[in-house]
């Protein structure tokens, strides 16, 4: 890492790439790449400095980057293998690595404090990261998502010797990290289209429980279906909301508010109130607190960092909250995430009309969950299914979003719709609670649908 003086990026734009870009953009280091498409996150690192192109040209490559001995390349796997500048940096002898080795690399001098599992992630971690930043602890962070608190995916401590990864299954990622403390959410099936199974899937988050440093710590959501596989000296605890090692008591939900205390192995903290207050946080937040309290964070760190935590964009995000009309959006995309989700709105809106507009995401996601995400979809009385989002993926014969929509429980009211149809929906109306759900471009309605139903708030 020395050598390297310029890093070029295949797919800039990801959540996960601009962190690393970011860091090196904040070492001084030349930074530029490529993405499909603009966004606000490209946007944004071109303001910080980055040189970022849209086309897959390679004369587009800026001659400061042409430099094999000291350029280094990195890429995300949703890039294909035929990309033509990837070709050229591979023909041409470059260092090409995928995003999860760089981070993994840049994070061995470090303890690494990282979050895995289905869903829950990025949540789960940029909770953690809010509140060790804020204590006498501090952390570096590479994240999943744009926290509110910072208006970043990365956050950057010259001084402390914790970092905060957010572990992504996708494509084996994990299996680069080096963990000293790590959380397991979920381990729900997913990524069928890399795994092939279920089995492989539980094997692959093994493989990573065993990376977890000796002297190290594993935290693990109860009733998990894997096996864990920890090294010698390394302590295993468990949580959920009721029961585990960590877990939550005298659970206090209304008027807006969510409390609770806090029953840790390492000692209980009553007290705590979530700054944001939806109901699937009270499990991301013990997962968090756990992390803080390994840590070192005080107690009363931990409880003014957990009621100043603001969220994540596109997670539980609200738009429009008033007692007449609640419009939020989601960034939930597989079907127990997406479970938990509804689940924690029911709880929060008992008696009122909650009605879901929902975007698939992925061919062989729909393909693999159908009848998951119908079930999931059915804790509602109003959903509409849009097409399936392909991101990386061709279409797959006979696999629509029809799947799901006949697979909803009888007597629910539905619809199909295309992204041309949406604000129609909007405008029909017939609910007081309204969630887009979806990891696909289901989000930029979410300014359009907030004029709508501003005036009805």
């Amino acid at each position: 890492m020395n050598k390297i003086k310029a890093v070029y990026f295949l797919g800039i734009g990801g959540i996960g790439m601009s962190a690393i870009a970011r860091y090196f953009l904040g070492s001084g280091t030349a930074v530029a790449g490529y993405d499909r498409t603009p966004s606000d996150l490209t946007r944004q690192l071109e303001k910080e400095g980055a040189q970022v192109h849209y086309e897959d040209n390679v004369d587009l490559i800026p001659e400061a980057f042409r430099d094999r001995e000291s350029t280094l390349v990195v890429y995300t796997p949703a890039v294909p293998a035929e990309h033509s500048e990837l070709t050229f940096f591979r023909e041409q002898g470059f260092q090409v690595q995928k995003r999860a080795q760089v981070l993994g690399t840049l994070t061995r001098s470090l303890k690494g404090l990282c979050v895995a599992g289905t869903h829950g992630k990025t949540t789960t971690s940029s909770m953690a990261a809010h509140m060790l930043h804020q204590s006498h602890v501090d952390c570096n962070a590479f994240l999943g998502g744009i926290t509110k608190n910072y208006g970043t995916n990365y956050i950057l401590s010259r001084t402390s010797p914790f970092v905060v990864i957010e572990a992504d299954e996708f494509d084996r990622s994990f299996h680069h990290l080096t963990p000293f403390a790590s959380v397991i959410t979920a381990t729900d099936a997913d990524h069928l289209d890399i795994y092939g199974t279920e089995e492989a899937y539980l094997e692959s988050f093994r493989k990573y429980s065993s990376l977890i440093l000796p002297g190290g710590y594993l935290i693990m959501h109860t009733g998990l279906k894997m096996q864990a596989d920890v090294q010698e000296g390394v302590t295993v605890y468990t949580y959920s909301r009721e029961a585990g090692d960590f877990h939550a008591r005298n659970v206090c939900i209304g008027d807006g508010r969510i409390t609770f205390d806090f029953v840790s192995p390492l000692g209980d903290i009553p007290g705590i109130e979530l700054g944001v207050p939806v109901t699937v946080n009270i499990e991301n937040g013990i997962a968090a607190m756990a992390l803080a309290q390994i840590a070192g964070c005080t107690p009363s760190e931990i409880r003014a960092g957990m009621l100043s935590y603001a969220g994540v964009e596109r997670r539980f995000d609200f738009h429009i909250r008033t007692p007449r009309m609640v419009y939020l959006s989601d960034y939930a995309h597989h079907p127990e995430e997406i479970r938990r989700s509804l689940e924690s709105l029911r709880e929060l809106y008992r008696g009122r009309r909650i009605k879901a507009i929902f975007q698939p995401h992925l061919y062989t996601r729909t393909r693999d969950f159908y009848r998951e995400f119908a079930d999931a979809l059915s804790l509602l009385d109003d959903v509409c299914i849009m097409d399936i989002y392909p991101a990386r993926e061709e279409p797959i014969p006979g696999v629509t979003s029809a799947l799901i929509y006949e697979n909803l429980r009888p007597g629910i009211r539905r619809q199909m719709c295309s992204k041309a149809d949406v604000l129609d929906v909007v405008r029909q109306g017939g609910f007081d609670v309204l969630v887009t759900l979806g990891a696909g471009d289901i989000e930029n309605f979410a300014p359009q649908i907030t004029e709508i139903l501003q005036p009805l708030s």
